[in-house]
C-alpha cells in the first residue's frame, strides 16, 4: 500500500519511526504542523515528526491550512491508499477522509467511546482508572467517533504517572498501528461501530491542575500523578506562593486536622485530605527547580500546621 502519515508531536513521531521500520509498504508522505518558534529567541523549530522525517529521507509536507480543498492537489500527487493520523493537530475535512482507497485511521490513546477528546491519558488517571489503551479506528467527521479496527490495552498501575502511561500507549499505539497494516495488506481488516456509552476528556485547564484536599487522598494523588512531569498539579503555601507537586503517595497513618493543613513532616510533607493524608515526595517551589520534598522541609519554607490551597 501506498501509505501517507499525519502527526506532529514525540507520540506520533514514535508510531512514524515504528511503521518506517517494521512495514514495506512505501511512505509516500509525512504530513506535519508548519514549524513553531520556540525558546527565548522564538527560532523557528521543526515538530519531532518533521525531524525524523527529514533525517530519514521522507517527504515532508506542512500546509498552513486544509480547508477549502487546499491539499487536495497534493493528495493527487501523491495518490495514498491508506492514511495514518496519530495526534496531527488539525481536524481533517470530508475530502482528505473520503480519499485514500482503504481508510483513514487514527491512534486514540484511549480504549473508545471512553475518553474521546484532547486529554485521554491525563484523565483516565486522574480518575482512577485501571487500564487504559489505543484504539485505532477508521475516522469519519466526529471527533473520535469513528468505527474501531482494533484496540491495544494497557494496565494503569497504582503510582503509574502521565509519563509512565505514555510511554506504555506509544507502544501500545504502534503494535497497533502495524497489527491493522496488516489486516489492510490481506484484506482482513473488519469495523465496529461504538456504543453511546462514551465520555470525553477535555483538555487540561490550570483550574484542572489545582489541588483540592477536601477530595479523597485516592483522588489527591491520581491528579498529582495524572499531570506529572506535565503541567504539574500545584497548591499555594501560606506565603501565597505556588508550590507545585510532582510526586507522592497516600498514607495509611491516621491524623487529626482540618482539610489542607500540614500534619507532618516526617519523611515528607503530609497533608491532611478529606479521608486521609497524601504525602508529598517531590516538589517544584515557586521559582525554583524540582527537589524532594526532604530538600524543601530542610529549607524551613514549610511547618507543621500550615494550611495549604
Amino acid at each position: 500500500m501506498r501509505i501517507m502519515f499525519m502527526g506532529t508531536p514525540e507520540f506520533a513521531m514514535c508510531n512514524l519511526k515504528a511503521i518506517h521500520q517494521n512495514t514495506s509498504n512505501e511512505i509516500v508522505g509525512v504530513v506535519t504542523t508548519p514549524d513553531k518558534p520556540k525558546g527565548r529567541g522564538m527560532v523557528l523549530t521543526p515538530s519531532p515528526v518533521k525531524q525524523y522525517a527529514m533525517e530519514n529521507g521522507l517527504k515532508v509536507y506542512q500546509p498552513e491550512t486544509l480547508k477549502d480543498g487546499a491539499f487536495l492537489e497534493t493528495l493527487n500527487e501523491l495518490q495514498p491508499e491508506l492514511i495514518i493520523v496519530v495526534a496531527y493537530g488539525k481536524l481533517l475535512p470530508s475530502y482528505v477522509l473520503d480519499f485514500p482507497k482503504y481508510a483513514c485511521i487514527n491512534a486514540h490513546a484511549s480504549i473508545l467511546p471512553k475518553y474521546r477528546g484532547a486529554a485521554p491519558i491525563q484523565r483516565a488517571i486522574m480518575d482512577g482508572e485501571e487500564k487504559t489503551g489505543v484504539s485505532i479506528m477508521k475516522m469519519d467527521i466526529g471527533l473520535d467517533t469513528g468505527d474501531v479496527i482494533l484496540v491495544e490495552e494497557v494496565k494503569i498501575e497504582e503510582n503509574d504517572n502521565f509519563e509512565v502511561v505514555h510511554d506504555k500507549l506509544i507502544e501500545a499505539g504502534s503494535k497497533g498501528l502495524l497489527k491493522a497494516i496488516e489486516l489492510f495488506d490481506n484484506g482482513k481488516a473488519t469495523f465496529t461501530k461504538q456504543d453511546d456509552n462514551f465520555t470525553y476528556a477535555e483538555k487540561i485547564t490550570k483550574a484542572d491542575c489545582l489541588i483540592d484536599f477536601n477530595d479523597t487522598q485516592k483522588d489527591v494523588h491520581n491528579k498529582i500523578r495524572g499531570l506529572s512531569p506535565i503541567p504539574v498539579a500545584f497548591t499555594k503555601t501560606p506565603d501565597g506562593k505556588v508550590l507545585k507537586v510532582t510526586k507522592s503517595h497516600t498514607s495509611p497513618n491516621i491524623f487529626k486536622g482540618e482539610c489542607g493543613e500540614v500534619v507532618s513532616l516526617d519523611g515528607g510533607i503530609f497533608v491532611k485530605c478529606r479521608d486521609g493524608v497524601i504525602v508529598f515526595d517531590e516538589v517544584v517551589p515557586e521559582g525554583k527547580g524540582k527537589m524532594s520534598a526532604t530538600a524543601f522541609i530542610n529549607g524551613r519554607k514549610i511547618k507543621v500546621g500550615d494550611i495549604l490551597g
